[in-house]
């Protein structure tokens, strides 16, 4: 075993500790502390801080994340992150209730359960623990593949997090994907697989007020089926509205629970929106792009800023959506976000794909 050094994180004076080669947010998971994270590669910024004392060493990253004049400013990536002394930061991104509710990231062996095909390109992938899981409506895990490159993805769970053995995730299929090609056929019944995690922290925030908006696309719909339904199981009682972006009527689903949920929950409200309908579809509902859509419904709605907002799918719709919701006064506090990012031609690993 390396050096082992002490980071200190201000202005929550929370310290851990670090290994040798160890970067600071791994060590952070291992030891049960959550903080600000996205990627894990150095590409979204999430985890970005300033480092006051100590010497460090970042491994490659984005300068997207984090641009030359920062970095002369002392800024920092905590996913890239190497100690080679005791360290003190500060945080420039926080939450009191992630830092509360914090897991330790574990490792676990699976096995495949069933692979579900929902859509012509949507899966739903069933797997079952060796040990049971505790994770937030919302967070995600690493799955690896076995085999000699030991592909490895981030994949959001579906289901409520009643501590158990079994999960279950909704995956888009991607040309080529070396993970998802996997998914009809190469992952049968009993194959076995590993996991770490639980990641992420666009997870459900209890005992809010007001509405709570969810939106997605794509397999953006896992985290959010997981949090609509831990809330629903929860008792609260908000206003749902569920806005869900496709681009043709072949690419819903889950369309008879969801109307099933309208029935028995009058306070609910699902709002699909196609973006390429075609005259065969014959759809008679929402049109355009799915941020377009949410913005014409919280200008009639007007729900100011008692609202909750939970937005997961692919990078572009994050993007889009995230100006609509600051112009419609939603408080930059009560808006959280999963964006899922393409694999890199440089990295295996990548987030939710």
């Amino acid at each position: 075993m390396g050096d082992v050094y002490t980071v200190r994180l201000n202005p929550v004076g929370v310290e851990f500790e670090v290994e040798e080669g160890e970067t600071v947010l791994d060590a952070a998971f291992r030891q049960g502390i959550a903080l600000p994270h996205g990627c894990k590669e150095g590409r979204c910024a999430a985890c970005k801080c300033v480092l006051n004392e100590g010497e460090v060493e970042l491994k490659p990253y984005s300068t997207f994340a984090l641009n030359e004049m920062e970095r002369d400013q002392n800024h920092i990536l905590l996913c890239r992150t190497l100690a080679y002394s005791d360290i003190e930061v500060d945080l420039l991104n926080f939450d009191e209730e992630i830092l509360s509710k914090s897991i330790p990231v574990r490792s676990f062996n699976a096995k495949v359960a069933r692979v579900v095909e929902l859509t012509h390109d949507i899966r739903r992938l069933e797997i079952v623990l060796d040990q049971p899981l505790k994770f937030w409506a919302g967070q995600y895990v690493d799955i690896t593949l076995p085999g000699p490159e030991a592909i490895t993805r981030s994949f959001s769970m579906a289901n409520t997090p009643v501590e158990g053995k079994e999960l279950a995730f909704i995956i888009k299929k991607y040309p080529n994907g070396k993970f998802s090609s996997c998914l009809d056929g190469g992952l049968r019944p009993g194959t076995e697989i590993s996991l770490r995690g639980p990641f992420g922290t666009c997870f459900r925030r209890e005992d809010k007020g007001g509405a709570l908006i969810l939106v997605g696309g794509g397999s953006g719909m896992s985290p959010l089926w997981s949090i609509l339904h831990d809330h629903l199981e929860s008792g609260e009682d908000r206003e749902i509205h569920f806005f869900y972006g496709a681009r043709t009527a072949k690419d819903l689903f889950y369309l008879d629970d969801f109307a099933r949920l309208a029935a028995e929950n009058p306070r609910f409200h699902f709002i699909p929106a196609l973006s390429g309908a075609s005259e065969e579809d014959g759809w008679t509902g929402e049109r355009g792009f799915i941020h377009e859509v949410l913005n014409a419904h919280l200008r009639r709605l007007d729900f100011g800023e008692d609202v909750d907002v939970y937005a997961c799918g692919p990078e572009p719709m994050i993007e889009a959506l995230v100006p609509i919701l600051q112009m419609n006064d939603v408080p930059t506090e009560r808006i959280f976000f999963d964006k899922f990012t393409p694999a890199s031609s440089t990295a295996e690993q990548l987030a939710h794909a």
